[in-house]
């Protein structure tokens, strides 16, 4: 990426400056002072003479910017790095090719550079004679400059360049996500290991210590419940450590895990061993909600048909750019459904929180509770400062289905901490709307999948707006999240493919996820999970 905004600093410069448009401030705006797009901190490109007139003309200006500014960490690479470009340049130039001696001089010069650069990503990792060699280069590429100095050619070149450089840029982007994707889908070796040992464990258990405490506390509406859906036992450990860690009592809070078959022994032995304080846990297995059915259900029995087994597994390479972010197996598991039958799944409760296991609590949620909702279903935090986030984001609008119905621009909120008003939800009869779009949807043409599209349309109208602050979204996509939204965020949530235990999460990220992993856990370490 560097590589392609330097050629296109030199196509710029090598354009303009012959026709007097091209200023040190031209590409200001472009490119910051801390990275190799910064390339005007090279003093010899633009000529010693140049240099003078230029900084007669800055003058006070000039030594008042630098002096606002601080020197970036990597400026000679930068300059290294500028000079292998401009070397490239001339090692295709006719006139220069004609010249074998400058060749082999210039060849030379580049493998010196290269050799100083190594791995090196700041200057002070460079080596003693790095300077020694940026010298040598300049006065090289001096000798080119004299024997072909017609910018014409040197334009082409760089035109060529540019466009190659964009070719390859789209061809990593396009194997970057396909590689995200793919990481994003595997099971890291530890957490395959994790369950099939919690598993073993399990049932070498007595039957009577099988069951967990407290469960008169597991239908008193008078408690604080929280809906967990999970088949990742370290995951949904994180969730329920980090939101007992911040309440101040613990006694008064249930955590209903629901998850599937093979996942079921696990979860239970994994809470079993690791009870969170005094809070009550509640393990379900979703195959043996027997009322969720293909009958009952239309996205179960959806998800069962040979058309959506086809979309998942038939090789359609023409559609892997647009639709690979839906093919992950994830969308045909109904644990990924089981938000829209809330009620169903607690019918002796009146209010719930839903929490996405890759979520991590970082202050008191009973606030939620309390909120009055004014009559609506679900309290969520809006997504609309981006355009991205609008309805025309997830939704069909071509369809006179989606258009008659909703806005495009109507705002889009995030799954992942909702609080639910279940009396609210029966009264008005939400699971049926679920069901009635769903069915209108069998051949996908309203919207493709995933469960905000169907949660947007299903609780429309439906949505009271909560702070910001509750729940802060893209720790799993976006590097770019402040750290003061972080900071004062109560629910923070890495929705994306970069989740905190794949070794593909963001770093800086990773430790308000770690924080609440002991690995020096027994199990943890038989299974090599290590931060």
């Amino acid at each position: 990426m560097s590589e392609l905004k330097s050629v296109v600093f030199l196509l710029m410069v090598t354009v303009l400056a012959p026709i007097g448009l091209y200023t040190d401030n031209t590409l200001g705006s472009h490119f910051t002072s801390s990275s190799c797009n910064s390339l005007d901190a090279n003093p010899i490109r633009q000529g010693p003479q140049k240099l003078q007139r230029s900084s007669q003309i800055s003058g006070k200006t000039r030594t008042k910017k630098q002096n606002e500014q601080t020197v970036p960490s990597d400026a000679r690479i930068c300059q290294l790095k500028d000079q292998l470009i401009r070397a490239k340049i001339y090692l295709s130039l006719l006139s220069t090719r004609n010249n074998p001696h400058f060749i082999r001089e210039l060849r030379l010069r580049i493998k010196e550079v290269q050799r100083a650069l190594g791995d090196a990503t700041k200057d002070s990792e460079l080596p003693r004679n790095a300077s020694e060699r940026f010298k040598a280069m300049e006065q090289t590429l001096l000798k080119g400059k004299q024997m072909d100095d017609d910018c014409s050619s040197v334009v082409k070149k760089l035109r060529a360049m540019l466009h190659l450089s964009e070719d390859q840029l789209r061809a990593h982007k396009k194997h970057a996500l396909f590689l995200t994707q793919l990481t994003a889908k595997m099971i890291p070796k530890g957490l395959h290991c994790l369950p099939l040992r919690l598993t073993t464990e399990y049932f070498t258990l007595n039957s009577s210590k099988r069951d967990f405490l407290n469960k008169e506390n597991v239908d008193n509406p008078n408690l604080y419940h929280y809906a967990l859906f999970s088949d990742n036992v370290l995951a949904a450990s994180v969730v329920v450590n980090s939101t007992v860690t911040h309440t101040k009592d613990p006694s008064k809070h249930v955590f209903h895990v629901v998850t599937d078959k093979l996942n079921y022994a696990a979860m239970k032995m994994w809470f079993l061993a690791n009870p969170p304080g005094k809070a009550t846990i509640h393990v379900q297995n979703v195959d043996e909600f027997t009322w969720l059915n293909s009958s009952y259900s239309p996205v179960l029995r959806q998800l069962g048909s040979a058309s959506m087994i086809d979309y998942y597994f038939k090789n359609r390479r023409a559609e892997s750019d647009s639709n690979l972010k839906f093919r992950n197996p994830k969308y045909l598991s109904i644990m990924n459904h089981l938000r829209f039958y809330l009620p169903e799944i607690f019918p002796n409760l009146d209010k719930i929180l839903f929490l996405d296991d890759d979520v991590v609590v970082q202050k008191e949620l009973t606030g939620l509770w309390s909120l009055d909702l004014n009559g609506k279903v679900i309290g969520v935090v809006e997504t609309c400062g981006e355009s991205f986030h609008r309805f025309d984001r997830y939704l069909n609008f071509s369809n006179p289905l989606i258009s008659r119905s909703f806005s495009p621009r109507a705002c889009g909120w995030a799954f992942g901490m909702n609080i639910f008003d279940l009396d609210q939800w029966r009264k008005q009869n939400i699971t049926q709307v679920y069901h009635k779009w769903q069915n209108l949807n069998h051949d996908r043409l309203l919207w493709k999948l995933g469960t905000l599209p169907p949660g947007l349309i299903t609780f429309w109208n439906h949505t009271y707006a909560l702070d910001k602050a509750w729940h802060v979204l893209g720790l799993g996509y976006n590097p770019g999240v402040a750290q003061r939204d972080i900071d004062r965020a109560a629910v923070i949530h890495y929705n994306g493919n970069l989740k905190p235990w794949l070794e593909i999460g963001i770093p800086k990220f990773r430790s308000y996820w770690a924080k609440f992993v002991d690995y020096d856990h027994v199990y943890l370490r038989e299974c090599n999970i290590t931060p």
